[in-house]
């Protein structure tokens, strides 16, 4: 199979990856933390936009496809996400707000793909503990398909440079640490509550 098929199915994957993640929303199966949302729904666009920009073609539909339903779920989890705001959570985004502003007085668009795929994965902080104390916040469906497109997007770069590969990368490696923490036994009796004596 050619790599810009692969590119192209990796896309499709990862955009049908959030029809199980919002009706798990929806459904209340699944609350979505609200920093890490509204930071990749903000980054989601920059990074597709400078991802492009920066040379690749085969695998730029993930991160444009990501854009799209990254919009959708930041828009739900004001409603049906987690309540309140955490520390980490508070962190996070004036991590990622500095980040932007020292974004924002470049046009270096090489720059900014680097940049925002930093500020991302400090975005991706809150999920993340979420999931390790609370894995059943979190959709299986959803993530299980974001590690199989993740996956197709590696193979699918044709060209190995730092700047083509590192997106791709650091979402596979997203996507692998959330299924192993969504899956671990360990974390669900984490989240249990203790039996009244």
């Amino acid at each position: 199979m050619e790599t810009s098929t692969l590119g192209i199915l990796a896309g499709i994957i990862g955009f049908l990856a959030f029809v199980p993640y919002i009706l798990d929303t929806l459904n209340h199966k699944t609350k979505p933390n609200k920093a890490t949302w509204l930071i990749w729904a903000v980054l989601g666009v920059i990074i597709a936009a400078s991802y492009y920009s920066a040379g690749a073609r085969d695998t730029a539909w993930t991160p444009i496809g990501y854009a799209i339903g990254i919009l959708a779920v930041a828009a739900l989890s004001f409603k049906y996400g987690e309540d309140g705001w955490t520390a980490l959570d508070k962190a996070c985004l004036i991590g990622a707000g500095a980040g932007l502003a020292l974004w924002a007085v470049t046009s270096e668009p090489v720059f900014a793909y680097f940049l925002t795929t930093i500020i991302d994965a400090i975005g991706g902080l809150p999920t993340i503990k979420k999931a390790y104390h609370r894995p059943e916040t979190e959709s299986r469906a959803a993530w299980g398909m974001f590690l199989i497109a993740n996956t197709l997007n590696l193979i699918a770069i044709g060209e190995w440079t730092l700047t083509i590969a590192l997106y791709p990368a650091y979402v596979f490696i997203l996507s692998l640490i959330m299924n192993a923490l969504i899956y671990q036994p360990k974390g669900r009796a984490r989240s249990r509550p203790k039996k009244q004596e």
